[in-house]
């Protein structure tokens, strides 16, 4: 694995990495989506190139991580032929000191709240920019909308006090969309006071399959950050 030189890369790999590292023989392990967990995934891979890691399966939250675990070697199965999940590792938009998350930056947060909840354990990998005093502050709560309900849904999510925008592709014309075949709204809240009530009623909105607020499931985050010059791993647990 060549180290990167841009600090917050490094950092982000530096904590894939640790992550990894936690994942012994045996384990049927939740795979993350995003840049941070694509580092995780990759050396997962080179454990078991290496031989120190031996019959793991991943369960992917997302396409990317479907094609990075079959580029990287690591072995794949579905729900469908697993009955636990030992440890699930991702990263997040969003931590608060609670360590409640947003996610779904990468549109990927129904699939990945499947796995995440479903896991023993929940290991969340973050640089030190994610860490903030409360959600919403830097970051839009991502809703998945079934494509037929996107203007009602909108009414609504505008009626609880949210700004709604429709997520619009980057270097593809349309809007965005998801793994299941729908679209996605960023709202904006000028606060967010309780983030597990705002979690279940914006999921209770008719058309929209899940939201990005993960409340109450994350056992430890690990931040990456970088520290004179050097990265360290600082964590975090409830």
């Amino acid at each position: 694995m060549a180290a990167e030189k841009d600090p917050a890369k490094l950092s982000k790999q530096q904590v894939g990495y640790a992550a990894a590292d936690r994942v012994k023989s045996g384990m049927i392990v939740g795979l993350g989506t995003g840049s941070t967990a694509a580092y995780m995934i990759e050396a997962l891979g080179d454990r078991i190139k290496a031989g120190t890691l031996k019959d793991i399966k991943g369960v992917t939250t997302s396409f990317q991580g479907e094609v990075l675990a079959k580029q990287y070697g690591v072995p794949l199965t579905t729900l469908d032929e697993i009955d636990r999940i030992d440890v699930a590792i991702d990263g997040a938009d969003e931590v608060d000191p609670q360590l409640n998350l947003i996610k779904g930056g990468g549109a990927a947060h129904t699939r990945e709240k499947i796995v995440d909840y479903l896991a023993e354990q929940f290991i969340v990998v973050v640089d030190g920019s994610k860490i903030v005093d409360k959600l919403g502050s830097t970051f839009r709560v991502p809703v998945e909308v079934l494509p037929m309900a996107i203007t009602p849904v909108m009414r609504a999510i505008a009626k609880l006090g949210g700004e709604p925008e429709l997520r619009m592709g980057v270097r593809k014309a349309g809007p965005v969309i998801t793994d299941q075949g729908n679209m996605v709204i960023d709202v904006k809240f000028n606060t967010i006071d309780n983030p597990g009530e705002l979690e279940k009623t914006l999921n209770n909105i008719p058309g929209v399959l899940e939201n990005g607020l993960f409340i109450g499931v994350t056992d430890l985050v690990l931040v990456g950050e970088i520290k004179d010059g050097q990265p360290i791993i600082r964590e975090i647990t409830k």
